[in-house]
């Protein structure tokens, strides 16, 4: 009779249990980098036996709690946080590239259509070369060009900020998520396998995994009781309880360098920061070619100038100061001092020249390369980016097949275990009532 007793406590006892983790996991259903909990049971091989002579035919031991079992697959979190890798690193550079499109600005206010339009106005002027409004005109639109210049590098060098910026956050973040990983290993360390608590432990690892994979091209390694082990580039960042931090600095002009203590590493090569290095070498060179176009305008302007003649018969002086797009300014702002005459006399002889100015290697050419060159950058990134979020919403749903929780296979579980429960309880009330009954008639 203690046989019911005793399979009927364990059966309690262990579908406690189950329902326990069937309520974990409903209520833990939209908990980000939660994987399904189950229970695993095995049968109770303890004898009941309390006679030291009898050997019984048949001796049951009920069931026995073995280990809370985590739904995981390495594969599956492996391909999930590679592809956040890509993730990362695509939808940085779609964010930054296209920020400095908008820098360059090639519309009606951007430096190509100003210059085009000044063009215009010097072929205005060449009709009526004594138009003092035409004069006005003209030399405005030269400092308009100078204006857009100043404006447009001042924007990139803005987006080079913000790309500084968001690899501070991005490098912090990773900090910290490097030192949760070195607490996290100590206490799996300690932790026994198979229990619910070694279950969360490797939840927040793997989502701390996930966070660093996002952010940087690591590699990943497991070793005893699971606990995890980062490394960069042949550098160790998290090793047991130890954790490397990492720090960041800004050149001048906006490209970015990475370290770990007092160690050089090379520039990530994907994930959120590889993304913002990449970017940031990006504006950096788009800086530098507009500096180069707004230094050839400058000569251009003012070598086609100082050939002509003023009204006066002397010879045009500078219209443009600076040698960088940051320091290009107008000079020239009286309508008498604009040089519409060639050297022998002609009154728009000079404006005439003007063609030499355009075509081939002229300003207008290279800021449409530029332009072009940053389109087609930016066309083959949206490509990636699109791929990548396909790729990384299919890594996805692929690890939430198996780690997810599906609230309907719960339910279902739970009305199952419930029965299960009731019925182990219902052997206790038998054994209860046939004891009384024995007793009774004792």
């Amino acid at each position: 009779m203690s046989d019911l007793f005793i399979i009927g406590a364990s059966g309690t006892k262990a579908y406690r249990t189950a329902m326990a983790a069937i309520s974990e996991n409903i209520t833990n259903a939209s908990t980000e980098g939660y994987a399904r909990r189950t229970v695993t049971t095995a049968e109770s091989g303890a004898s009941t036996s309390t006679m030291a002579l009898y050997v019984s035919r048949a001796n049951f031991g009920g069931t026995e709690v073995t280990g809370v079992a985590r739904a995981s697959d390495p594969y599956l979190d492996a391909t999930v946080r590679m592809t956040a890798t890509a993730m990362g690193s695509a939808s940085a550079r779609m964010r930054w590239l296209t920020d400095t499109e908008t820098a360059l600005n090639d519309g009606d206010t951007g430096i190509g259509k100003l210059i085009t339009g000044m063009f215009g106005h010097i072929d205005k002027l060449a009709a009526s070369p004594n138009d003092t409004s035409l004069r006005v005109t003209t030399l405005d639109s030269i400092s308009r060009v100078a204006e857009s210049f100043r404006q447009t590098s001042a924007e990139l060098a803005e987006v080079s900020a913000g790309i500084g910026t968001e690899a501070q956050s991005a490098v912090d973040r990773t900090n910290a998520t490097l030192v949760a990983l070195g607490n996290i290993n100590n206490s799996l360390l300690r932790a026994q396998p198979g229990t619910s608590a070694h279950a969360q432990l490797l939840d927040s690892r793997d989502s701390a995994l996930l966070t660093l994979s996002a952010t940087l091209n690591v590699d990943i390694s497991f070793g005893a009781n699971d606990s995890v082990q980062v490394n960069f580039n042949g550098t160790t960042l998290v090793q047991g309880s130890a954790a490397s931090s990492l720090t960041l600095a800004a050149n001048a002009d906006g490209t970015l360098t990475l370290a770990s203590g007092a160690t050089a590493l090379a520039a990530p090569a994907s994930g959120q920061l590889g993304g913002l290095f990449a970017t940031a070498q990006v504006v950096a060179d788009r800086r530098e070619s507009l500096d180069t176009l707004a230094a050839q305008f400058v000569t251009d302007i003012n070598a086609w100038h100082a050939q002509g003649r003023t009204d006066a018969n002397v010879a045009g002086g500078a219209l443009l100061s600076g040698t960088t797009a940051a320091t290009m300014a107008a000079l020239v702002t009286s309508p008498a001092d604009f040089a519409t005459r060639s050297a022998d006399g002609t009154l728009n002889g000079n404006l005439l020249t003007t063609s030499t100015l355009r075509g081939n290697g002229s300003v207008e050419q290279g800021w449409t390369a530029l332009i072009a060159t940053h389109a087609n950058l930016l066309g083959a990134t949206g490509q990636e980016f699109s791929t990548a979020r396909e790729r990384a919403d299919q890594a996805v749903a692929a690890r939430e097949a198996v780690s997810g929780v599906d609230l309907d296979m719960e339910a279902a579980d739970l009305l199952r275990i419930q029965q299960a429960y009731s019925g182990c309880a219902k052997i206790l009330q038998i054994a209860r009532e046939t004891v009384d009954a024995i007793l009774k008639i004792i």
